[in-house]
């Protein structure tokens, strides 16, 4: 498979639910501002919601940072407002939950589980040039953490706006970055 890393978001139009309206999106709304795409596998179920209260509860974090969220499932829009006005860990979701129940954008994102017709869970930052630049899939059981997408979120935000410096391992906001040089091989 090849690497989406630096690639730009392909098409796509869906229908979405968000803020108890529903609206249209596009790849287009991923230009300008940073973005978090957020596959789930489906509503209804057990792990995602967990995920998604635990977006929604972070939910001023990602505003503050400039970063949109946008859910995405293989549901329908009609289902995502059931589910939001049944459920009280998806009421608190004020960021855009978008259906794909054709699949084009898992396809397009790769996280498609065809024999399934459900997303992997599969998280993508995608900077304000609507390239991706962050990756992260887990296997169905595993669960994320909207606080280690924050600091991802953040690193990729330092580096993106401080040319010629790398974030290491475990960076958070404010610890100290590298300059890549031929002084620092073999050093670290």
């Amino acid at each position: 498979m090849k690497s989406l890393i630096n690639t730009e978001v392909l098409p796509f139009h869906a229908n979405a639910f968000h803020n108890g309206k529903f609206i249209e999106v596009s790849e287009a709304d991923l230009h300008g501002k940073w973005s978090l795409v957020f596959f789930y596998p489906a509503d209804f179920t057990f792990v995602c919601p967990t995920e998604l209260a635990d977006l929604a509860d972070n939910y001023a974090e990602f505003k503050r940072l400039g970063v949109e969220i946008y859910s995405i499932s293989t549901d329908t829009h009609f289902t995502h407002k059931a589910w939001h006005d049944t459920s009280e860990a998806i009421k608190k979701i004020q960021y855009v939950m978008v259906g794909d129940p054709t699949g084009t954008i898992c396809r397009n994102f790769g996280v498609m589980i065809e024999e399934a017709g459900l997303a992997d869970r599969g998280a993508f930052v995608i900077d304000p040039q609507g390239k991706i630049q962050i990756i992260e899939i887990n296997a169905g059981g595993v669960g994320r953490d909207a606080s280690e997408l924050l600091r991802k979120i953040k690193a990729a935000q330092y580096v993106a706006s401080h040319p010629g410096e790398v974030c290491p391992a475990k960076w958070k906001e404010g610890d100290a970055t590298l300059a890549p040089s031929l002084d620092l091989v073999g050093k670290i």
